[in-house]
């Protein structure tokens, strides 16, 4: 029995050694959409990868990006940056906390006609306040105190919120702006939060 399971086994091997890591990444996406269904929020389309994504997606195991690609992806990242029209950088650092606090948006059973939020606690910390935060990325305590609130400290915070990959490849972070969790006044908001020396981040 054994013996005539082998040709068969041999074929299977020779066609998976045949596939490409492209080929197992399409086999994945495909295998993922027939068994996804699309529900509220959770679209089928966060499954396709853009440019960007798919670059990452290639980055060698180590995690060391080519220099010559991550500079491709920041600068084609921030060229999407979209700054507001009247040049407004800052809204209202109040709001900026609300949503920093919030993880709503983008699941199944958020409500579409709800505000995202933004989730910034998930992976950063922001105030002395909080006794829960994430570590995933760095503490933001302090972080317009010790930056201070020039236009070209606005435009960078607005810009790292509304596309992160504009400054770091291959970063964590998601793109707030470039991918609709957030608006253009949320972004303001939270860009307040970190630079508005009232807020709780500054005190």
């Amino acid at each position: 029995m054994l013996q005539k399971s082998l040709p068969a086994l041999a074929v299977v091997l020779a066609g998976c050694a045949a596939m490409t890591q492209g080929d197992y990444r399409d086999r994945a996406v495909q295998m993922m959409k027939a068994d996804f269904n699309e529900r509220g929020q959770a679209k089928l389309d966060r499954l396709d990868q853009d440019e960007t994504q798919a670059q990452c997606s290639r980055k060698p195991a180590d995690g060391a990006l080519d220099k010559e690609v991550a500079a491709h992806i920041e600068k084609t990242n921030l060229d999407r940056v979209r700054y507001p029209a009247d040049g407004k950088l800052l809204g209202d650092w109040r709001a900026g906390e609300k949503i920093a606090q919030s993880g709503v948006g983008k699941q199944f059973n958020d409500n579409p006609k709800a505000p995202a939020g933004g989730n910034c606690y998930a992976c950063h910390e922001l105030s002395p306040q909080e006794l829960s935060y994430g570590t995933m990325g760095p503490s933001l305590r302090n972080f317009g105190k010790t930056r201070g609130t020039s236009e070209a400290v606005q435009k960078y915070v607005y810009a790292k919120i509304y596309n992160a990959e504009a400054f770091t490849a291959c970063t964590n972070m998601p793109r707030f702006g470039y991918k609709g969790i957030l608006t253009e006044e949320q972004i303001r908001d939270v860009t307040a939060l970190l630079l508005d020396p009232q807020s709780p981040v500054n005190r």
